[in-house]
């Protein structure tokens, strides 16, 4: 969310698995809850890092321009032997075509699910003039559809087929069910699937952009991000955009729902930017990053807060950018992506941390 790639080309640049300086560990001394933090990373925006069902891989989007690349790109990488040898490839599971987004483990950790615009055009998609339209806005690409492959990169199967956008996949901890987003009904709501594609459900049905959701541990719940626009002028400006396959992401909070869409609860009410949430392992507790704080607007860092939106808490405070997070399936350890450690450049970076409460 977020043109031909050789393959040649991965085996010739290389991700090392270092740990954060001996300056930048004392810097983030006072991130208490993230301990042992490793960059995986380096270079290019490297985002959407979650975990494989075992705990030992990571699937994620990449557009590192030194790997030749001109829009996200899926990428896997082995945790364990990353952090140990410099020298891997990174193997490119996408098809190299298109722009992708938006990857996840299968339960069997033999393939995953990622969406990809190649079927449409082999092309990077446009990408939107955000001074020529004056806003930050994010492209909802129609040609976007969710796909099934193998970790030699071939594709098994396409789970939709729906015209419109799909994308913003992931799946329950149990395996059983993918959840994603999808504006086929007109807007753009929460679906749900079974793993083969089958059983399509709709669970939200309001007016906004509902996207970015995860699974509670227990599988029965979710967590999204959503717009709620209520004014004239609000629901006029979401509707024009979206016609024009945009959404404007500057005004979002976090939701709760049961995986069946009842029992709706906003839970966060803190104003401007408020996305990519995720379950905490006690399953009570959310995850999130967010720009509430921020004088300028263009400053996310990861916050904490209970389901029923008490206790907030910050958990990062370096770098201008935190995002993304994923606990680990045995609660262990967290990855995220930030900016810090970049050199001052704009580059965004997959970190490993382990997690203490």
């Amino acid at each position: 969310m977020n043109k031909l790639f050789l393959w040649a080309i991965a085996h010739l640049l290389f991700f090392s698995g270092k740990p954060v300086s001996s300056k930048k560990a004392d810097e983030v001394a006072s991130e208490r809850h993230l301990k042992n933090i490793v960059q995986l990373t380096f270079g290019g925006d490297n985002a959407e890092a979650y975990f494989s069902f075992d705990n030992k891989k990571l699937v994620f989007q990449s557009n590192n321009s030194k790997w030749g690349l001109s829009c996200d790109q899926i990428f896997i990488l082995d945790i364990k032997a990353q952090s140990q040898d410099t020298s891997l490839p990174i193997p490119m599971l996408s098809t190299g075509l298109g722009r992708t987004t938006c990857s996840y483990f299968m339960p069997d950790g033999k393939s995953i699910i990622y969406a990809s615009t190649h079927e449409s055009n082999e092309a990077c998609p446009p990408v939107p003039d955000a001074r020529k339209l004056k806003k930050y806005v994010w492209p909802i690409y129609p040609s976007f559809d969710i796909y099934q492959a193998d970790l030699a990169g071939n594709i098994i199967k396409k789970l939709t087929d729906s015209p419109g956008y799909d994308a913003e996949a992931t799946l329950s901890p149990q395996g059983d069910k993918i959840v994603f987003t999808s504006d086929r009904s007109g807007d753009l709501e929460l679906y749900t699937m079974d793993i083969d594609g089958k059983n399509v459900q709709q669970i939200t049905s309001t007016l906004g952009y509902d996207g970015g959701a995860f699974f509670s541990p227990d599988g029965k719940k979710l967590v999204f991000r959503a717009s709620r626009p209520k004014s004239k002028d609000e629901i006029e400006e979401y509707k024009s955009l979206l016609k024009q396959g945009l959404v404007a992401p500057t005004n979002m909070e976090i939701f709760v729902c049961n995986v069946d869409g009842s029992d709706l609860k906003q839970i966060t009410h803190l104003g401007k930017a408020n996305w990519c949430p995720f379950y905490h392992p006690n399953g009570k507790r959310v995850i999130f990053s967010s720009n509430h704080h921020a004088q300028s607007g263009y400053d996310f860092q990861l916050y904490a807060i209970n389901e029923d939106g008490s206790d907030l808490e910050q958990i990062t405070n370096q770098s201008a950018f935190n995002a993304f997070p994923m606990f680990s399936f045995d609660g262990k350890k967290m990855v995220f992506s930030s900016n810090r450690n970049n050199g001052g450049t704009r580059a965004t970076n997959v970190f490993l941390a382990d997690w203490v409460d």
